[in-house]
């Protein structure tokens, strides 16, 4: 696709919503450029995306402006994914995905978000973040069992349902708020065994390596 022009991507240095965007343009081979917002507030970017939060995409391909995470995917897949590499191969997949995509949006996404901050906020409140990461380890769990003999979500191969889950789960698995109280405390890679297959077949994807590099 050299002939298109390069899709402008808004990110935050620390925040992981954008990773899946950038993870389906890597995967489609569709040229992009960052910009880094570091406060979404500023009108500037209020203009963009009046809920002032990363990711947005300007396309000058389409003229189109987007935000919000999941529709920018689908975006992305709808209009520039010739090959089906993201999409799934059964009449029934496109539900199943957007099912999956739905699931990360609501269910992954705002409570991994939670524990974060509540892991960071100075003042100690462990209710608070034992409820966040019992959340985190029965998403786990639900994803653990729908994986079991499987390598991806929908039909055994990779769509972007599966790229939707790399980011969050890849902070709380590697940050250092985490480690005691979650990944190794709550020793997920043995307790979650396809999950955690899952979770490192999809970090050594050349996309995903390259989203963050």
């Amino acid at each position: 696709m050299s002939e298109l022009k390069p899709i402008t991507v808004y990110v935050h240095s620390a925040g992981p919503n954008p990773f899946k965007v950038i993870i389906v343009l890597e995967e489609l081979s569709v040229p992009y450029t960052k910009i880094v917002v570091d406060n979404p507030k500023e009108d500037w970017f209020v203009a963009i995306n009046p809920n002032g939060r990363v990711p947005a995409i300007k396309d000058p391909n389409s003229n189109i402006v987007l935000w919000e995470s999941g529709a920018i995917m689908e975006y992305l897949v709808e209009t520039y994914d010739v090959d089906k590499r993201l999409c799934g191969a059964s009449p029934s997949s496109k539900w199943e995905i957007k099912q999956y995509l739905h699931f990360q949006m609501s269910g992954q996404g705002p409570y991994y978000g939670q524990a974060m901050w509540f892991h960071k906020c100075p003042q100690d409140i462990p209710i608070a973040k034992e409820r966040y990461v019992n959340e985190i380890i029965r998403v786990i769990s639900v994803l653990d069992n729908i994986l079991e003999g499987k390598k991806y979500l929908v039909d055994d191969k990779l769509t972007y349902a599966d790229i939707a889950f790399v980011p969050w789960n890849r902070v709380v698995s590697q940050h250092p708020l985490f480690e005691t109280s979650l990944w190794k405390g709550r020793d997920v890679d043995h307790k979650y065994p396809s999950f955690s297959a899952w979770h490192e077949r999809l970090n050594n994807l050349s996309s995903v390596r390259a989203a963050y590099e």
